[in-house]
C-alpha cells in the first residue's frame, strides 16, 4: 500500500530504532562526544524514528477497500474501480506514496469516492497540512529561498521557490472567509473606545515581461523600480487614558526626570488586527486598496460596536484620500477624527531648524515650547507665531516656501488637532499601531533588497502575514483545513457507517 521514494526495502521495526536510539546516547556519553554532534545525531534518529512512525500508520490503514458498492448520502452507489490508484504524500519526515482503492462508475472510470483520503483528511496537494504550515510560518517571516534552504538543512526536504509561493497564493485564498467568522472580542473585553487607522506603503512590483528593461542611464522621468500603494489598516479598541500636554511632551522627549509613569501603565489594545490591500486592475476598471481596506474596516466595526454605543476615534496622517474614505464608509455621530501626532513634530522639528542649528539646544527648547501649546489645543496661535519670526528674522525665499509648507500643514488639519480635548478625554493621539504595521507588516517582508513582486503574489503575501501577524496563526489553519476537508469529502460521514479494519 505505501512505498518509500527512497527505499524499497522494509524499514526496522520501531523498538529496534529506539533501541539504536539509546545505543547512540550511551556510545555517545562515554566518547564525550561534543553536545552539538549529539544534538545532530539524535535528530537525524528522530527523523527516521518519525518516518517509520507514519509509515507504520500509513500502512494500518489499509487501501481503503469498503467493498464492491458503496452508497453515498445522496443515495447514489459506486462501484469499486478495478485498478487502485497511487497518490503523492510530502510530511515533514519525507516523502511517501499511498496506494488508495477508489470508487466511482463504471461506465467513465471516474473517480468519486476515495475512502482512505476522506478518513485521513488528506489535503488537496500533495504537501501535508503541518508542512504547508511550517512552511508558510517561515515564509512570513523570510523569503521562500531561504525558507527551502532552513527546512533542507532541518528536515532534508527539498522544496522549490515555486512551490512555495504557490502555496502561499492557495493559503490565501481562506483569509478573507476566515476574517469573517472569526470570533469578535465579548463587549465586556473591548476597550472603551474603537480605533481605527489607515496609511499607504509602496510595495516594489515586478515589470511585466513586454515592458522594455530600463537601461543604466535612466532617462528623466524614468525609474529604476515600479511601486503600487498598499493600503493598511487596523482596528482595535483600547481603554482611556487620560493625560497632560506636559506628561506627552515629557515622554516624547525622554526625559529622566518624569515620573508620570503613564507609558508603562499604558493601556493594551483589544482585538488588534491588521489587513492591506493593493490597488489593482480588473476588467479594465481600477479597484482601489483604500476602498477595499475602508469597507474591511466598515464591517469590522459594525461587527465590534454594533449599536454604535462606543467612540470611534480615526487616528492617521494628512492624507485627504484616507480622510474621504473615512466620511464615505465610516459615518457617524460619535467619529473622531483625529491628526496623528507622529506626523506634528516632525513638521515643528522642520520649522525649529529654519531658525536654529540642528541639534542645538535652542532648536529642542522650541519644538518642546511648540508641541506644548499644540497639544492644548493652541494650534492657529502657533501659525501665527510662526509667521510673524519668520517676517521678524528675514528668511530667505527657500525657508519662507519651507515655513508656509509647515504652517499650511498646521492650518488645514487644524480640526484634528483639538489635542488638549483628546488627552482630555484618554484618546490616543499618536498612531505608532498603524505606523509598526506599515513598518513591521509590509516593509519588512515585501520590501527586502531585489524583492520584485506580482500583484498576486504580494497580496497573497499580505493576506497570510496579515493573520500570522495578528496572533490568529493556529486558529486560521485549523479553519482552513475543516474548510477543505469539507469541501473535498462531502461523502465522509458515510465512514461513520462503516468498520474499518486495521491492516495491522
Amino acid at each position: 500500500m505505501i512505498a518509500q521514494q527512497d527505499s524499497p526495502h522494509q524499514t526496522p521495526a520501531l523498538d529496534t530504532l529506539t533501541q539504536a536510539l539509546a545505543a547512540y546516547v550511551r556510545k555517545a556519553a562515554t566518547n564525550a562526544t561534543p553536545a552539538h554532534d549529539v544534538e545532530r545525531g539524535i535528530w537525524t534518529r528522530i527523523l527516521a524514528l518519525g518516518r517509520h512512525a507514519l509509515e507504520l500508520f500509513f500502512q494500518s490503514q489499509g487501501t481503503g477497500d469498503l467493498g464492491e458498492t458503496v452508497t453515498l448520502p445522496d443515495g447514489q452507489t459506486l462501484q469499486r474501480l478495478p485498478d487502485t490508484h497511487d497518490r503523492a504524500y510530502r510530511s515533514v519526515f519525507g516523502d511517501f506514496t499511498l496506494r488508495r482503492t477508489v470508487y466511482g462508475t463504471r461506465a467513465r472510470q471516474k473517480i468519486e469516492f476515495v475512502p482512505l483520503d476522506a478518513r485521513l483528511q488528506l489535503p488537496e496537494s500533495d504537501y501535508s497540512y503541518l508542512l504547508q504550515q511550517w512552511d508558510q510560518a517561515l515564509g512570513c517571516e523570510s523569503a521562500f529561498a531561504r525558507v527551502g534552504v532552513t527546512l533542507f538543512d532541518i528536515l532534508g526536504l527539498k522544496q522549490s521557490t515555486d512551490s512555495l509561493e504557490r502555496m502561499n497564493r492557495q493559503m490565501a485564498e481562506a483569509v478573507h472567509s476566515f476574517r469573517m467568522a472569526r470570533p469578535v472580542p465579548s463587549a465586556a473585553e473591548e476597550g472603551e473606545v474603537m480605533v481605527a487607522q489607515a496609511d499607504g506603503k509602496g510595495v516594489v512590483m515586478r515589470r511585466p515581461a513586454n515592458e522594455p528593461k530600463i537601461q543604466a542611464h535612466r532617462t528623466k522621468g524614468q525609474k529604476a523600480n515600479q511601486k503600487r500603494m498598499a493600503t493598511v489598516g487596523t482596528i482595535y479598541s483600547v481603554d482611556r487614558m487620560v493625560r497632560t500636554p506636559a506628561e506627552v511632551v515629557a515622554s516624547l522627549f525622554r526625559d529622566p526626570a518624569d515620573q508620570s509613569g503613564w507609558t508603562s501603565t499604558r493601556p493594551r489594545p483589544v482585538g488588534k488586527h491588521v489587513w492591506a490591500s493593493l490597488t489593482y486592475e480588473e476588467d479594465g476598471i481600477t479597484v482601489a486598496g483604500t476602498d477595499l481596506v475602508f469597507a474591511w474596516l466598515s464591517v469590522e466595526l459594525k461587527r465590534r460596536n454594533p449599536s454604535s454605543g462606543r467612540e470611534v476615534v480615526y487616528l492617521m496622517d494628512g492624507q485627504e484620500a484616507l480622510w474621504e474614505a473615512r466620511r464615505a464608509y465610516l459615518p457617524g455621530t460619535k467619529a473622531v477624527e483625529i491628526l496623528d501626532l507622529l506626523h506634528v513634530t516632525p513638521r515643528l522639528w522642520a520649522a525649529a531648524h529654519l531658525f536654529y542649528r540642528e541639534g542645538s539646544a535652542e532648536a529642542v527648547a522650541f519644538v518642546r515650547e511648540r508641541l506644548e501649546r499644540v497639544l492644548r489645543g493652541e494650534v492657529l496661535s502657533v501659525v501665527r507665531g510662526l509667521r510673524q519670526l519668520g517676517t521678524r528674522r528675514g528668511l530667505a525665499s527657500a525657508k519662507r516656501k519651507r515655513l508656509k509648507t509647515v504652517c499650511g500643514y498646521l492650518v488645514k488639519n487644524a480640526a484634528r488637532m483639538r489635542y488638549g480635548e483628546y488627552l482630555s478625554k484618554g484618546y490616543p493621539i499618536a498612531s505608532g499601531v498603524i505606523e509598526g504595521a506599515c513598518r513591521h507588516y509590509v516593509r519588512d517582508r515585501l520590501e527586502r533588497a531585489g524583492m520584485h513582486w506580482t500583484r498576486e503574489g504580494a497580496q497573497a503575501m499580505l493576506d497570510v502575514r496579515s493573520e500570522f501577524l495578528n496572533g490568529d496563526w493556529e486558529a486560521f489553519q485549523q479553519f482552513r483545513i475543516e474548510r477543505e476537508t469539507k469541501r473535498l469529502y462531502p461523502q465522509r460521514p458515510i465512514l461513520d457507517q462503516v468498520t474499518w479494519t486495521l491492516s495491522v
